[in-house]
């Protein structure tokens, strides 16, 4: 009963410590942009697969709903969302580097395309590489890929792109890891903005990964808010795809 109870304290113990929040820090030396964008990198995050189990709430200027979602990610070549309410399959969504997929249990309406849907739908433009770097906790770009401007503004390095007059992108990090705290990306222009916040992370082994997310999307059409809590992550396990659109079903498409 003793050895029972030692390996039930154990899990316990390791369990705790897998959801413990990364201790933060605030940034008070000023620093250049390439130094902040490279010890941002430092973070390694390799792996092949990535299974993430998570709670997700979403709201729109329409309606509000709770439901959890299996997110499966095998690195730059595929991502499936399977999103499930009361533990029953409500949809399915299959993302490559060439299209997004979906399918919907009640109305028995399926849709396939590119990204041009997705990136309407929050209001910047998308491609597989994005999806996947905002799952991770990455800033959406490669932060190499252009020029920016360094400031400490609430106690975080900031970076404002500076390339692009259209479209005006900032990033956010703390300053223990640089971890990514926070990205906007506005357009003037078209009313739009996006801001992801990552208000807590975790290190699991040697990699360090949030514990949850929130999207904020403001467009003339209307606002949504989608907050995600991971729950359980697991990597480099083999396990399966599965993703096959029911008999009967109707397939819609969206302008």
């Amino acid at each position: 009963m003793k050895k029972i109870l030692s390996l039930v304290a154990i899990i316990l113990m390791v369990s705790c410590k897998s959801k413990a929040v990364l201790a933060e820090s605030v940034a008070t030396e000023v620093l250049n942009s390439d130094k902040i964008i490279e010890s941002h990198y430092n973070n390694k995050f390799d792996f092949s697969t990535l299974s993430i189990r998570a709670n997700v709430k979403f709201e729109d200027e329409k309606n509000s709903q709770n439901v959890s979602a299996d997110i499966r990610i095998k690195k730059d070549e595929k991502i499936l969302v399977i999103i499930r309410v009361l533990g029953l399959t409500m949809a399915k969504a299959l993302i490559t580097p060439n299209s997004v997929k979906y399918y919907e249990f009640l109305g028995k309406k399926y849709f396939e395309g590119d990204y041009a849907s997705l990136s309407q739908w929050l209001g910047t433009d998308l491609d597989f590489n994005k999806v996947q770097n905002l799952l991770i906790g990455q800033a959406l770009d490669n932060l190499n890929n252009s020029k920016y401007t360094a400031s400490i503004v609430d106690k975080m390095y900031k970076l404002e792109d500076v390339k692009d007059s259209n479209t005006k992108k900032t990033y956010y990090f703390e300053a223990e890891n640089f971890l990514l705290k926070k990205q906007e990306i506005e357009q003037p222009a078209q009313d739009r903005k996006l801001q992801i916040s990552y208000p807590e992370y975790q290190k699991l082994s040697d990699k360090i990964v949030p514990l949850k997310f929130a999207i904020e999307a403001n467009q003339k059409k209307g606002k949504t808010n989608i907050d995600i809590d991971y729950k359980t992550i697991t990597f480099n396990e083999d396990f399966s795809f599965p993703y096959s659109v029911p008999d009967g079903y109707e397939r819609i498409y969206i302008k």
